[in-house]
């Protein structure tokens, strides 16, 4: 008689991802994490109790998807334009998955000052310092401008469809970074 595969917490977590991927974050279920690891629902009813600590391991592994793929900069490009166009990007390629961490309601941080201060945003925070010269706090109120831009067209695209055309999207946040940065530096010079 074959042994039986061990369904571990892990795989039903990358199951829920896959589930979220394809049909969205409101199918995440124990049948259908079940059906998509072909066991029965014992297994992930075992590593989770409720439903909603599912979609929390999920959301979390999506988060750190999320983070991988925007600090994925080559080395001949702009950091922070590639930081920018990776999130756009993100929404183009990964919809639902887009969707899971910024419409779904699970996020850790209730507010954008929340945001700013959450540790996934360290990366991306140095980098805009070091490309900009700027203090920390004057990066923390650059980023909220070019975060609130880059947001705005990436919700545009994973909710609606519209199109990705990547020389305008890369204009439009070119132009709206040395906008923030030179308000900055204005008011770091006032």
């Amino acid at each position: 008689m074959p042994r039986k595969t061990k369904i571990s917490k892990e795989m039903i977590i990358d199951a829920a991802v896959e589930i979220t991927r394809e049909y969205g974050f409101e199918k995440i279920n124990a049948r259908t994490a079940a059906q998509q690891l072909h066991c029965s629902t014992q297994p992930v009813m075992y590593h989770f109790t409720t439903i909603d600590s599912l979609k929390r391991a999920a959301y979390a592994k999506t988060d750190r998807i999320h983070s991988e793929y925007l600090m994925n900069i080559p080395e001949d490009r702009d950091p922070v334009m590639s930081v920018g166009l990776n999130y756009i990007r993100f929404a183009v390629e990964e919809p639902q998955l887009f969707r899971f961490l910024f419409q779904s309601g699970y996020a850790r941080e209730n507010s954008l000052p929340e945001m700013i201060d959450s540790e996934e945003l360290i990366p991306v925070l140095a980098v805009m310092e070091k490309e900009s010269g700027l203090s920390r706090e004057k990066i923390r109120q650059v980023f909220l401008t070019v975060a609130l831009f880059t947001h705005g067209y990436a919700s545009l695209i994973a909710g609606s469809g519209l199109e990705y055309d990547e020389k305008l999207v890369a204009e439009h946040l070119e132009r709206t970074w040395n906008g923030a940065v030179l308000a900055a530096e204005q008011e770091e010079n006032s």
